[in-house]
């Protein structure tokens, strides 16, 4: 049956109604971003309108949707080298951060716009396009892939054999398992000429341990990215990641780096355990004074202690380890690292952020200018101080502003944990006065300064004497055990002397055959007398003469500790002058 003329006119009149509302809605809708134009102009901030804009699934998916709702922010747009965001509050400081933290981890211009809320919903519904995926956020190995792996691998040369045999989608869970197993700190994997090269640093020592076909690369590169959360399509440009392992009795944080190389990209994978950090003070392996001068200095209310060496000469650990000897319930403790690598409960952990920054931080009452929009140290520790802190560690003494701020904090009622650069104990003095410190500032805020490297152990299980030292070397031995002062408490008698006996290992299977299991720390603890204090207020201060005058007063040097533990059989000589070159 037709339609009738009235039901005509209904259909009529309900299109008519539909296009009015339409062209109304359309009208409130430009009218609303007109005037989110205007308020950007008014605030400074630059303005889009993102309702027609064509944003891919790879640039909002940056900022995961939970977050984009909770932050009212998307990145509409990411090309490798710029990445856009569009924020109903570009100023609120969350936003800042998080595009702060993009920007740094794909190493991206950022730029931030002020978005209307029509534009905000209508990006979100580009959500709703994107493919269901399971995101992992880490790999478990558990106890039975562990036990597994402990079977068959006692060598490097079993992990080869292993690999050879062992499916791509396996190798990067093999790799990691087996630098569990041997105790590795970092996991490079390079891209050569011909092969790719798989090195794992154990007790501060690189050892190549397998090598891989060079067709292998691709897969290898793509499945450490995704597990890491990299670009996939980026090698031409350094990127980090991180991802976790989880297992039976322990934790483990993974921190990848990876930089375009000439072959393809070098990949360096630190492991980080949660058990590690559970160094108790007693065991770091001070001994006698310098246990009881260090514990004596790190339980008064102020002052500063600071730990000095090159990289990787254990300064953290040493300050974690005073750290968790000084955390209790009625003690404020906070730290500025940079990174946070390991987390201490009970404690506030600050990272700092030295990425550029467009924006500026307000302007601090009786301030003239808006201070640097950088989270550095230096900035960082004068936030922290207002923080009503008991103990405050600094991760490093880099510039004279952080010396300053550090120094008098010291001197205000907090004790102050940092870590510098030199090369010993006597140095650091001479360091800081070249930073421009004032040594009518730094004589009274120095409690103690602690010269440190860390020495491999022998492995208890294979060590035999080492019956090949020179008469050079041994010469050198007698002479500097022979200045040990007696206030040390530690001077070898003379029928120890007349006795001496090291130790060297061969290698076995519980050490890998490399002869070494684990680390210690060799020290050397100088704190403040009279005598240091006058030395630093004449102004002339030499590395060489507040070593003689410490040394005096019954400081242990780095090399007679090692000496010292090598004749306990705790290390080789080899190693103490390896480490130490006097």
């Amino acid at each position: 049956m037709p339609d009738s003329p009235t039901s005509s006119i209904h259909i009529a009149k309900d299109e008519t109604s539909q296009k009015l509302d339409e062209k109304l809605s359309s009208i409130k809708i430009r009218e609303e971003e007109q005037e989110v134009e205007r308020q950007a102009t008014a605030q400074n901030l630059s303005y889009i309108d993102l309702s027609k804009f064509p944003i891919s699934q790879d640039a909002i998916k940056l900022i995961p949707r939970e977050k984009a709702e909770v932050l009212q922010t998307i990145c509409f747009l990411y090309t490798g080298e710029e990445m856009r965001f569009g924020s109903l509050n570009p100023t609120n400081p969350q936003v800042t951060n998080i595009s702060r933290e993009l920007a740094e981890k794909y190493h991206a211009n950022v730029k931030i716009y002020l978005i209307s809320e029509y534009s905000f919903n209508k990006s979100m519904e580009v959500f709703d396009k994107i493919p269901t995926i399971i995101h992992m956020e880490g790999i478990t190995i558990t106890a039975e892939d562990l036990q597994k792996f402990n079977e068959k691998l006692n060598n490097f040369d079993e992990l080869q054999s292993l690999v050879q045999d062992t499916g791509l989608t396996e190798t990067v869970n093999l790799v990691i398992a087996a630098s569990l197993k041997f105790g590795a700190s970092d996991i490079h994997i390079e891209a050569e000429k011909t092969d790719i090269k798989v090195r794992f640093r154990i007790d501060g020592v690189l050892h190549d341990v397998a090598k891989l076909p060079m067709d292998a690369w691709p897969k290898i590169n793509s499945r450490i990215k995704l597990l890491s959360g990299l670009k996939l399509n980026i090698g031409n440009k350094p990127q980090d990641g991180r991802f976790s392992i989880s297992m039976a009795d322990d934790a483990v944080d993974v921190r990848v780096s990876t930089i375009p190389s000439t072959f393809g990209e070098s990949i360096v994978m630190r492991l980080l355990k949660a058990s590690s950090i559970g160094l108790e003070f007693e065991k770091l392996g001070l001994k006698g004074k310098a246990f009881n001068d260090l514990k004596g200095q790190i339980e008064k209310p102020n002052g500063m202690v600071i730990s000095t060496g090159p990289t990787g000469s254990g300064k953290t650990t040493t300050l974690y380890a005073i750290l968790n000897k000084l955390n209790n319930p009625d003690t404020k403790i906070i730290t500025l690292e940079d990174p946070v690598e390991y987390k201490l409960a009970g404690i506030v952990q600050s990272q700092v952020d030295n990425a550029d920054g467009n924006d500026q931080e307000p302007v601090v009452a009786g301030e003239s200018k808006p201070r640097s929009s950088k989270y550095t140290f230096a900035r960082g520790l004068r936030a922290i101080l207002r923080q009503d802190p008991d103990v405050v560690m600094v991760g490093e003494i880099r510039d004279l502003e952080t010396a300053d701020t550090a120094i008098n904090a010291a001197l205000t009622g907090h004790m102050m944990l940092s870590t510098i650069h030199t090369n010993s104990a006597a140095g650091t003095i001479p360091r800081l006065l070249a930073m421009g410190v004032q040594p009518f500032l730094l004589a009274p805020s120095l409690n103690a300064i602690i010269g440190q490297r860390l020495i491999r152990r022998l492995c208890t299980e294979c060590k035999v004497e080492d019956t090949e030292i020179d008469n050079t070397k041994m010469t050198t031995i007698m002479n500097t055990l022979n200045e040990v002062a007696p206030e040390s408490g530690h001077k070898p008698d003379e029928s120890a002397l007349t006795n001496l006996k090291f130790y060297k290992s061969v290698g076995c299977d519980k050490c890998h055959g490399l002869g070494y299991k684990g680390r210690v720390g060799i020290y050397e603890v100088m704190t403040m007398s009279p005598e240091v204090e006058k030395m630093i207020l004449s102004g002339k201060v030499s590395e060489y003469e507040m070593e003689k005058l410490a040394v005096s007063q019954g400081m242990i040097t780095m090399f007679q500790d090692g000496l010292l533990k090598a004749m306990e059989g705790i290390t080789s000589i080899e190693e103490v002058f390896g480490e130490i070159k006097d």
